[in-house]
């Protein structure tokens, strides 16, 4: 049933921005898109047949995503629109919106899982509302310690409700409750590279509740704050190794 999705294989290879994969029970790729293996840091694909995500991702978040597969395929449950945290190779940490979906043989089994993994990049400014819309996402980077006020963000692009939540995922691919969430999660992944209290971080980055943030962090990063100060840390104390 896998190989089937070999038909499709070369539409995904023509998406760079678009990362594609097909795993099977064991949570082991059976199947992936260029974007996919240049986002791993190999040239060739077949490097990463065979292997689970905690064998080709950084260890820090690699085991994240086997956790993930593992939850999908043991449950039959799909993952939808997940903003993500990625760290790549050589790169600053960046963000994607990550889908995954179980695949059931003729009997219902689950036998592994398909997914794609979309990077937000900026958003070109040749959308005839984009400009409006730039406007309302640099006040809420402006202002993300403040709760959304979506009829005031409605307001300053002069549309409803529905409009602007509608054009700002045709857009930026986001809600604008998830623009607020990858700002204010941005602030923190920063902030915890210092010696701030967590408790702190949160409040800095608009969390009056501490364990509501620790929640949101590790339901989008996969780490509580601690843990990914502690990786991080352990990360910058570790012995370099040439490439």
């Amino acid at each position: 049933m896998l190989q089937h999705f070999r038909l499709l294989e070369p539409v995904f290879d023509a998406m760079p921005d678009i990362v594609f994969f097909v795993k099977d029970e064991e949570a082991r790729y059976a199947l992936v898109n260029r974007a996919l293996a240049s986002r791993c840091g190999h040239k060739d694909k077949q490097a990463l047949i065979g292997k689970r995500a905690e064998e080709v991702f950084p260890q820090r978040f690699g085991r994240i995503y086997t956790a993930q597969d593992e939850a999908v395929i043991t449950h039959g449950n799909q993952m939808l629109d997940q903003l993500e945290l990625h760290l790549y190779p050589g790169r600053q940490p960046g963000w994607c919106m990550t889908c995954k979906q179980p695949l059931h043989d003729a009997n219902g089994k689950v036998v592994g899982l398909a997914g794609i993994s979309r990077d937000l990049q900026a958003a070109e400014g040749t959308h005839p509302a984009y400009t409006r819309l730039a406007n309302v996402v640099q006040h809420i980077q402006d202002n993300f310690v403040l709760p959304l006020n979506m009829p005031h963000l409605a307001a300053m692009a002069n549309m409803s409700i529905a409009q602007l939540e509608r054009y700002f995922h045709k857009v930026f691919h986001l809600t604008p409750r998830q623009v607020l969430l990858k700002t204010r999660l941005d602030a923190a992944t920063a902030l915890l590279v210092t010696n701030d209290k967590v408790t702190d971080v949160a409040a800095l980055c608009g969390y009056t509740d501490h364990s509501a943030f620790t929640r949101q962090f590790k339901a989008t990063v996969g780490l509580t704050p601690t843990e990914y100060r502690a990786l991080l840390h352990s990360n910058h104390s570790a012995p370099k190794h040439p490439a």
